[in-house]
């Protein structure tokens, strides 16, 4: 991947580009960024200017056969970590070699894509992934034998949030002081979640949203669409390609959250001295319970952002507000004045616990059942 595949950034990819040309390459690297942002992207251009000795900022001058090696991303001396869990075909000790096909092809389909589509693409979105010790074991292994072309050996670790406290003691030391010539780019978007010893022994690099205009530029080029509807769909985006990419063909699992919001929201409204609308609550939470947990937990975050647009809108900072809502009969303006500051702290406390719960393997009925039930009260809540 070059750097001019990647979209916007250009201080970032400046600053990567000078350290690279002064040979002051840090040894451990953290790029922590939101969704969508091009951490991924911008990792595996950095590693294959460095790989491949490329010195004119756009990876096109140096070693023509390493240059290819990562047009399929296959470079011997580049390695992969991401989050894995048991499949059909690999039902114990998963570690990431077993998905290099699949790893690839959403490397070369989706470069700006999450770990709901990660899951997807290996049908377990019904499951939670991690980096476990049996990862941490093969990439110390891999890092011990010598460089294949003789230069850098590069670790990537994609989500290293995902990363166990097993997992991550096991790889302190070598963090700490990998062999000559070897580097850790670890990649996050909660760098909180990562534990303290190894966020201390790398130097950070934090990615911001994209930019509205890059996100259209990128729009135009990749699907080429009207500038006038790409910038439509960028200023729904938020700063994430990846989002930006499910709107185009209108695939973005976000269509499906607004329904299930919204019928949600109703559900709860009615419910206030109603005890039959009681048992839609209940379905609802059923049928939510039904889906993955990586689905679930992506939902729960998407109310999270519909509540705060709602509250952006109660206060006047419509300017801020870049929800284009597609369910008829539903008006966000009528809605936002639920969302105030008498409730909007206990919501998000709410659904941040329900998250909480569910990613420990909490049951989501019960977890969904109780949530709805706490909705109901906050949002009758009067406002001060």
């Amino acid at each position: 991947m070059l750097f001019k595949d990647v979209l916007g950034l250009n201080y970032i990819k400046s600053h990567l580009i000078k350290s690279v040309d002064h040979g002051r390459i840090p040894h451990a690297q953290l790029f922590v960024g939101p969704e969508g942002s091009g951490t991924l992207a911008m990792a595996i251009a950095y590693a294959q200017y460095v790989l491949c000795q490329n010195t004119d900022g756009e990876n096109n001058t140096g070693n023509a056969a390493c240059n290819l090696k990562f047009e399929q991303f296959s470079h011997p001396d580049l390695h992969f970590a991401f989050p894995v869990t048991t499949t059909d075909q690999v039902k114990k000790h998963p570690v990431s070699s077993h998905f290099l096909p699949e790893w690839r092809t959403l490397l070369k389909e989706q470069p700006y894509g999450n770990l709901y589509d990660w899951y997807k693409r290996l049908g377990v979105d019904n499951k939670q992934g991690q980096i476990g010790v049996d990862e941490a074991l093969d990439i110390i292994k891999a890092l011990a034998l010598k460089s294949y072309e003789g230069g850098y050996k590069i670790m990537l670790i994609w989500m290293a949030e995902k990363m166990n406290t097993a997992a991550a003691n096991k790889l302190l030391k070598l963090i700490e002081e990998p062999p000559n010539k070897t580097i850790f780019l670890l990649i996050a978007e909660d760098e909180e979640q990562i534990i303290n010893t190894i966020r201390s022994r790398c130097q950070i690099l934090h990615f911001p949203p994209l930019a509205e205009e890059d996100i259209k530029n990128g729009l135009v080029k990749q699907y080429s669409i009207s500038e006038k509807d790409a910038l439509a769909i960028a200023r729904q985006s938020d700063g994430n390609y990846n989002k930006a990419c499910d709107l185009v063909y209108q695939d973005s699992e976000e269509i499906q959250f607004e329904t299930w919001f919204i019928t949600w929201i109703r559900s709860a409204f009615k419910a206030k001295g109603n005890k039959t609308a009681i048992h839609d609550l209940i379905s609802w939470s059923e049928e939510i319970a039904k889906t993955g947990r990586e689905t679930q937990k992506l939902f729960l975050n998407y109310c999270i952002n519909f509540f705060r647009q709602a509250l952006l809108l109660n206060y006047n900072a419509s300017s801020l507000v870049y929800f284009d809502i597609k369910t008829k009969n539903f008006d966000l303006a009528k809605f936002a004045p639920f969302v105030h500051n008498n409730n909007i702290l206990d919501i998000s406390e709410a659904l941040q616990d329900a998250i909480y719960h569910i990613e420990r393997n909490g049951n989501s009925k019960i977890i969904l059942t109780d949530l709805s039930i706490k909705l109901t009260r906050l949002l009758h809540a009067k406002q001060d």
